[in-house]
Parts: C-alpha cells; sequence; structure tokens
C-alpha cells in the first residue's frame, strides 16, 4: 500500500512535475551535497570496520546528537530530534 503522498504524485502529473523540479535544485544546494557527502564517508568508514550487512535496513541519520544509525523507517521525518525540526514547529532552542 502506498502512502497517501506518493498516491497524489501518482496521480496529478503536474504536481510531481512540480516537485521533481524542487527536489533538483534543493539537492543541488552545497549544503546538501554536504551532507550526502558525510553520510556515504561515514557509511565507507563503518562498512570497513563492521561490514556491510551490520547496517542492513539502517540509515544513518543527522539528529541532535550526531549521526545515529536508525531503521529506515523510523528515520522517516524524525520529529524529535533534529534541531531544525523543533525550529520548524517553534520548538525552544537548546544550548
Amino acid at each position: 500500500m502506498a502512502s497517501r503522498s506518493a498516491e497524489y504524485y501518482r496521480t496529478h502529473p503536474k504536481a510531481r512535475e512540480k516537485k521533481t523540479a524542487y527536489d533538483t535544485e534543493f539537492n543541488r544546494q552545497p549544503s546538501q551535497r554536504k551532507k550526502r557527502a558525510e553520510l556515504a564517508k561515514a557509511n565507507r568508514e563503518h562498512d570497513k570496520k563492521h561490514g556491510k550487512a551490520s547496517r542492513q535496513g539502517k540509515d544513518l541519520s543527522h539528529t541532535a546528537h550526531g549521526l545515529v544509525y536508525k531503521p529506515k523507517s523510523v528515520n522517516r521525518g524524525s520529529k524529535r530530534d533534529s534541531s531544525g525540526d523543533r525550529r520548524a514547529r517553534g520548538g525552544r532552542k537548546r544550548r
């Protein structure tokens, strides 16, 4: 069963085009390239030490506590463990 957003984009081609254009521009940003490079480097180092199978089904997540491996399903749309999510929702800043 597909998510509601996946179903929406499947049935609305213009919206899918708009989203694709936005995602393309967003992922070209230097900050996003740096983030992806950081994750790739951490994954390479982890695989060298523990083997690729040790992180099967998990994603490396940017959290308020640094990089943490989490199950893929949990890492989608984390609400509590990233400062950006808290700020976007009007939460107080922690220092």
